[in-house]
């Protein structure tokens, strides 16, 4: 959960554009770094979250071609064009469009997990479901495996991790993979409705805009470091944890209750207005704290740590009233722990490497 300012020159993920920039020159190709990325996505997105069931583990498998490969393809677009932080968090966004709107149908079904009932259903399109999700997508879909994996491989830095032949059968397998979800969850789940035509046609054009811009007209260069405090390290933890418990809160139903924070009707759109603000202010704070001479890489571990926990805490909340058995709510608790074990080890590593 990174803030729209790309990072400054230091190790691993957390480089300038222009070295960025000079590591395009160097060798690239890393084939543990990308399968980690694909097996790793599915497993924060879904498994970790508590949206597919802890019994139906093995459905990871069907989500790694549209989740694995499609942030494996968002990554290496970017890293390639020599992009940052700001075009990442742009592609989620066209990712999260084309996964939800078209794939899986949810962005306009009356019927697909309850969304309509969400609140805010205008022009046939479930508005609350589409923020909720939206936001879900950037953050934990593609920001956050994108930043984790290029932490554990941080001496790889942003090389691509893939070469040319590589990147064409990753854009492939996503297409693929979309087509997968289309003809699987929505025929299971919601047979019968088809998006409409106008709204398909919207989402593909909006996607290759978002492209377009992400790719070609973001810019590359970054404002100079600062010499700005940066907060302890308890800090980030607890604040990173405490803002994705207070997103999930306000953007999905909880604890069995049909609409985000127990509202009725269109009076969704409050907590949407609250969610907005709370984005905005973590991405300022972000933004001005990357920035600083003195955010380290266990600095972007602490932000990735909290909003893992807190991803999982609030997941329990929110999956576990949904047709959901202890094994389910127990394997959540089990996640949340191997969560925070993997992050202590991996801080250890960063610290011992520093």
């Amino acid at each position: 959960m990174h803030g729209p300012g790309d990072f400054v020159d230091r190790k691993g993920p957390v480089m300038s554009s222009a070295n960025a920039h000079q590591d395009h020159g160097l060798r690239p190709g890393h084939r543990g770094a990308a399968w980690t990325l694909v097996v790793l996505t599915p497993l924060i997105a879904e498994l970790a979250f508590g949206s597919t069931p802890i019994r139906w583990g093995y459905l990871v498998l069907l989500w790694i071609p549209v989740y694995g490969s499609g942030v494996l393809l968002i990554r290496e677009l970017v890293r390639r064009t020599g992009r940052g932080w700001p075009s990442i968090l742009l592609l989620g966004l066209g990712y999260g469009l084309l996964e939800d709107g078209i794939g899986l149908q949810a962005l306009t079904s009356p019927n697909l997990y309850d969304a309509a009932d969400w609140g805010m259903r205008v022009a046939g399109m479930n508005l609350a479901y589409w923020e909720a999700t939206a936001i879900y997508h950037v953050v934990f879909s593609a920001a956050i495996p994108i930043a984790l994996t290029e932490l554990i491989f941080g001496k790889h830095g942003r090389r691509p991790y893939l070469r040319t032949g590589g990147l064409v059968v990753a854009a492939l397998v996503t297409v693929l993979g979309v087509l997968v979800l289309r003809f699987t969850v929505p025929i299971a789940q919601d047979p019968g409705y088809q998006a409409p035509l106008p709204f398909v046609a919207g989402a593909l054009v909006t996607a290759l805009v978002i492209g377009l811009v992400a790719l070609r007209l973001l810019p590359r260069s970054e404002r100079s470091p600062t010499d700005r405090p940066v907060a302890a390290l308890s800090w980030w933890y607890v604040g990173s944890f405490v803002t994705a418990v207070g997103y999930l809160a306000l953007s999905h139903p909880m604890f069995g209750a049909e609409q985000p924070a127990f509202t009725d009707g269109d009076l969704v759109v409050f907590p949407m207005i609250a969610v907005v603000a709370l984005v905005v202010g973590c991405l300022v704070v972000l933004r001005t704290a990357v920035r600083s001479s003195h955010w380290t890489e266990r600095h972007t571990l602490a932000v990735i740590g909290g909003a893992l926990v807190g991803h999982t805490a609030a997941g329990v909340a929110i999956t576990a009233f949904v047709e959901r058995t202890v094994v389910d709510r127990i394997g959540l608790g089990v996640i949340a722990i191997a969560t925070v074990v993997i992050i202590v080890l991996l801080d250890r590593r960063i610290r011992e490497m520093s």
